[in-house]
């Protein structure tokens, strides 16, 4: 049997062992449309027995020895790594991605992992000082009841990097991915900590429409949503939890910006936009959506971005060695299309690309745009570069900033310069000669403004604080004397 035998999982969903379902949803190849088996789906009150049953395995959970946690979550990196190969061909196959890109992500869960693996023994509170003759300390709690809830585009590490803390410290978690990609996004993640020894409860797998997401934020036990997916789903949890006083962690979108400063080595520059533009598709909120030139280099950038573009071969990257696999539905091939030719019709032009190759879009360069058109102002989510110009610092500045969200910045040349414009930007994150996707489990991961509500993932400081809660702590060696 291999982790992922579809006689374990097939029709079923994960809720102290799988369970057979009422319904189920079909697991497809994007690239081909084809079958490749069908996901359990959960009903509201399915996550409501899940919830009474993760608050109940919880307290068990966080009572064993931080050693004990720590070897489950070693054990599940080894598996990560061990079953690697079969992991790696369901993400080609159900989340469209590349060879590559689907072997990063495998190595990137690896690592989560292991990272993870220390936050049961890393220290958890401080000794405060105190007026009083007593011991004043804050110590960190595991939250309780986390709720996960991931996209399509990264499915397995965009899910485990949320739960793997969460469980780590002590907490339970109910993890509802994408239907799209409940396999690569929920079944591994599952089938790994089942097989890597996790108790029995403390993680359930629950795949499921709208009504299932909305139960995993509004069941009583649950103390903390971790939500990665679009603004405008991230600001109606956000609301739901604000209402029920419940901690939202949101992960939200991007319309990323590079800049190229001066001087800059405009090949490399165009290797770098062309990565961070048409990697997995454009599908990643990290994704290069603005390139912000300078007028010095604007023509012979575009020029070089284009011909990078149109070297790149799309296809199906379970038969073929493409660059650029498949767009996850009809509906958002569609959309991206659509940006494009309004970007068009409104005076902005086609450098390479904008057209639809079977599932696929090929990777695409903009020009001529200004800065209310679709194209620049929206997050496309598919393999579409704008390119702009601007003559200053001042300039490059504003046009980064003009934007309402503010994840992931990139800025290419001169590192003085870049530094000199980096203290300018709303930015959760700033790559300087680099582009704007990167990504590793020790380090803090979030943005700003519309893009969500700061970096609550990654790294021990992070993750401590997304997922436990302090609590105050005094001793006295004696009863204190009181006035009444």
């Amino acid at each position: 049997m291999t982790l992922l035998d579809s006689d374990v999982w097939g029709r079923k969903f994960f809720s102290d062992g799988w369970k057979d379902s009422a319904s189920e949803h079909p697991v497809t190849e994007p690239a081909t449309g084809d079958r490749l088996g069908s996901v359990g789906l959960a009903t509201a009150e399915d996550v409501g027995r899940a919830a009474a049953r993760a608050a109940e395995a919880q307290r068990a959970w966080a009572a064993t020895s931080p050693q004990q946690r720590a070897a489950v979550l070693r054990r599940a990196g080894e598996l990560f790594a061990e079953h690697a190969a079969e992991v790696a061909d369901w993400l080609v196959r159900e989340a469209g991605s590349t060879r590559a890109k689907a072997g990063f992500e495998v190595q990137l869960a690896v690592g989560e992992a292991f990272e993870c693996a220390g936050l049961p023994t890393h220290p958890q509170g401080e000794v405060l000082t105190s007026e009083e003759a007593r011991w004043s300390l804050a110590r960190r709690r595991p939250a309780g009841v986390v709720s996960v809830i991931a996209p399509f585009n990264f499915p397995l590490i965009l899910g485990l990097r949320s739960v793997a803390p969460a469980l780590a410290l002590g907490n339970a978690v109910l993890l509802k991915p994408d239907p799209r990609t409940a396999v690569s996004g929920g079944v591994v993640i599952a089938r790994v900590f089942e097989e890597a020894g996790l108790p029995a409860g403390v993680l359930h797998l629950l795949p499921g429409d709208g009504s299932v997401g909305r139960a995993v934020v509004e069941a009583p036990e649950v103390r903390v949503i971790s939500f990665t997916g679009s603004t405008p789903v991230g600001r109606a949890i956000g609301e739901q939890a604000g209402r029920l006083l419940k901690r939202a962690h949101l992960e939200l979108g991007g319309n990323n910006a590079l800049v190229v400063l001066p001087g800059a080595d405009v090949q490399k520059a165009a290797s770098a936009g062309a990565f961070g533009s048409y990697l997995h598709q454009g599908q990643i909120c990290m994704t290069t959506g603005r390139h912000i030139v300078h007028e010095s280099l604007v023509e012979e950038y575009t020029a070089a971005l284009a011909a990078k573009a149109e070297a790149l071969p799309v296809g199906d990257p379970a038969r073929e060695d493409v660059a650029l696999g498949p767009i996850i539905d009809r509906r958002q091939l569609e959309r991206i299309h659509g940006i494009v030719t309004d970007s068009v019709a409104a005076g902005a032009k086609i450098a390479a690309g904008g057209e639809i190759s079977g599932a696929c879009y090929r990777a695409t360069v903009l020009t001529g745009l200004t800065t209310d058109m679709p194209a620049w102002r929206e997050e496309i989510f598919g393999p579409v570069a704008p390119v702009i110009g601007f003559s200053t610092l001042e300039e490059a500045a504003r046009i980064v900033n003009d934007c309402e969200y503010g994840l992931s910045v990139g800025i290419l040349g001169d590192v003085g310069t870049a530094m000199k414009l980096a203290d300018r930007i709303d930015s959760g994150k700033v790559h300087i000669n680099e582009q704007t996707v990167s990504d590793e489990p020790n380090a803090p991961f979030g943005g700003v403004k519309a893009s969500g509500t700061g970096s609550r993932f990654g790294g021990a400081a992070a993750n401590v604080e997304a997922f436990t809660e302090t609590q105050w702590v005094t001793v006295r060696p004696d009863i204190a004397d009181y006035p009444f």
